[in-house]
Parts: structure tokens; sequence; C-alpha cells
């Protein structure tokens, strides 16, 4: 295989197993509150992480110069991670991954306004097209105040999520994969374990099993498309990230007999086609 067919291959398995996940979240969400779920997914994802890193490079691989940079990437990760969580409870979860799907048009807004980077005309209607999608997702002629309350939260953890990118281009290349892992893990299970105590309900033993499985599918989803994006180009395997729609449709049909609506349909078409046509017009001037 190529590198970009192994790309390819590890944005596949890493969105179907982000489907997989979010699948677990909606089925674990009415047993364990939101802070419990963020927090058990942080601390069990670095028992998983932390053993790896040290194999292969010892402690000397955690020796950082951003540490700063790796707090402020947990802390806003983890605040993505609780609006996530919190709209999958309600919504279908095809449109909590659709809302997700979002990120990419935070990103241009981000960079332009903290690192001053210049975006193009055509990315602006992309980012435009976007945001009409999530409208017609969210159905105004037919939604009530509590479809908005968590519309807001996917939207806001969309927004959150494309701000922790854009911290992890801030630091630069300096920093492997396997090490902002760990560090997210680390600080994002200090930050939500406060809240967690504060509402902690003991998962049963067939809820321990869940979320082990969560964690897993979590870790080995981020280190697939990592791996994915540093062995083939980003420009050429980012459009398999909306492959992660379709895993979500048919995961919610198959487990939670969640049908596809048109609105789901339409605003999936603006919503991936203006997230390809941003892809390729960023990928242009390269």
């Amino acid at each position: 295989m190529t590198p970009l067919q192994r790309g390819a291959a590890c944005v596949l398995a890493g969105e179907m197993l982000l489907a997989v996940m979010g699948a677990i979240i909606k089925h674990l969400a009415p047993e364990l509150p939101n802070t419990v779920l963020v927090f058990l997914r942080n601390l069990m994802g670095l028992a998983i992480i932390c053993p790896l890193v040290l194999y292969r490079d010892g402690f000397g691989g955690l020796k950082t110069r951003h540490l700063r940079f790796h707090l402020m990437r947990a802390v806003i990760g983890v605040s993505a991670m609780y609006c996530y969580f919190f709209s999958l409870e309600k919504l279908v979860l095809t449109e909590a991954v659709l809302l997700k799907l979002t990120a990419p048009f935070f990103i241009p807004i981000i960079a332009l306004l903290w690192l001053r980077e210049s975006t193009s005309r055509v990315i602006w209607l992309t980012i435009a097209a976007g945001f009409a999608g999530v409208l017609v997702i969210l159905d105004p002629t037919s939604a009530d105040v509590e479809d908005y309350l968590f519309v807001a939260a996917g939207l806001a953890g969309a927004l959150l999520g494309a701000t922790a990118k854009v911290t992890i281009r801030r630091m630069g290349v300096s920093e492997p994969s396997g090490r902002i892992v760990f560090y997210f893990g680390l600080f994002g299970s200090l930050v939500t374990a406060p809240a967690a105590l504060a509402t902690w309900v003991t998962p049963s033993p067939s809820t321990w099993v869940w979320l082990a499985l969560l964690a897993i599918c979590a870790t080995v989803a981020q280190m697939l498309i990592t791996t994915a994006y540093r062995i083939a180009p980003a420009g050429q395997i980012g459009q398999f990230t909306y492959s992660s729609v379709i895993f979500a449709a048919l995961l919610g049909w198959v487990f939670f007999m969640e049908p596809v609506t048109h609105s789901q349909m339409l605003g999936c078409i603006l919503i991936v086609g203006a997230g390809l046509i941003n892809l390729r017009q960023r990928r242009a001037p390269a």
C-alpha cells in the first residue's frame, strides 16, 4: 500500500472508532452524569497511552517546552468534550456528529484572530454554507427550546475543538503525537476530577466494560488519525474524515432506531460539501 492509501485507511478506521465511541456515550448517558463520563474517558485513556509512551520513549519522551500550551489544549479540549457528550444525550447520533464536523469552519476564523493567518473569499463562502446546513438540521419550523440548547452545545463543542487544534499548531512541530495525547489525558483527568467527584455515580460492572471499550476506541482512534496525518498529506486524506457521518447514521439506525430524515440529508450535503470545498481550497496554495 502507498502512504496515501495507508493514511486513508487509518482515517477511515479512526472515524469508525469515533462513531462507535459516540454510540457508547449515547448508550451510557442515561446512567452516568456527563461529568463522570468525561472524567473516566480521560483517566482510562491516560491509563492506556501512558505505558505506550513510556515503553517507546521512556520518561525522557515526556519532556516538553510547551507545558502551558498542553494545559491550554487540555482545558479547551475537555470543554469541547463536555459539550459533545451533552449533545449526544438528546440529539440523534448523526446530527451530533454533523455538528462536530463544523469544527473546520471555525479554524480559519480562530487562525485569523489568533495567528493572523489570512484566508480566501471562497473559504468564507464555504463557512456560510456549512452553517446554513446547521440551520437545516435544526429545522426552526419544528424545533423547540430544548433542541436549540443541544444544538448550541454541539456547535460550542465544535468551536472549542477547533480552538484545541489551533493550539496544537501553535506548539509547532516539536511535539510528537504520543506526548500530545499523554498530556491531554493527564491534564484532562486532573481538570475534570473535581466535577466528577462532586457528582459521582459508581458505574455498574457492565458499565465498566462499556467505559473500557469507550477509552480503547477513543485512544486508538486518536493514534490512528495522528498516524494518518503523519504519513500522508493532510489535504489528500482530510476528506475521509466525513466518513464518520456514514458510520454514525448506520449505528444510529441499527442500535437506536433513528431514521434518516430529509433535513438531515440536506444538512449533510451542505456541511460535507462545504467541508470538502474548504479542504480543496486550503490545499490549493500548497
